[in-house]
């Protein structure tokens, strides 16, 4: 098993199944990315440089899109309590799903512009 994949299982079930989700929509759109334990959570990289990270807490769903991932889309996360370069999706709440799908191919995009496809 892989360390994504054993620090996603040591949650809850109910945990696991967003973790899970997250993560697919993650390598959904970003087949090819670079995925690994950075900073004590699951990390992407695409064109070497960082792509999301994301993290589970005891009552939320930490997700990382920094640089410009957050800014891009402050309007959206502006509902959610946020941290410098980081936002919090409340576990006993909607995970946005479609919004972390919007932020990821942004990522992506930014990536690929800023640092070539390689």
């Amino acid at each position: 098993m892989n360390e994504i994949k054993a620090y996603i299982n040591g949650f809850p079930l109910e945990v696991q199944e967003i973790l899970y989700k997250i993560r697919t929509i993650i390598l959904d759109a970003a087949p090819k990315a670079d995925e690994a334990m950075a900073y004590g959570m699951p990390g992407y990289k695409t064109n070497k440089k960082p792509l999301v990270y994301f993290a589970a807490y005891d009552k939320h769903v930490g997700f990382y899109a920094t640089p410009n991932g957050h800014e891009k889309f402050e309007k959206e996360l502006s509902i959610y309590k946020q941290g410098k370069g980081s936002v919090q999706f409340q576990l006993n709440e909607q995970i946005p799903y479609t919004l972390i799908k919007k932020i990821v191919a942004f990522r992506i995009k930014n990536n690929e512009l800023k640092y070539g496809k390689k």
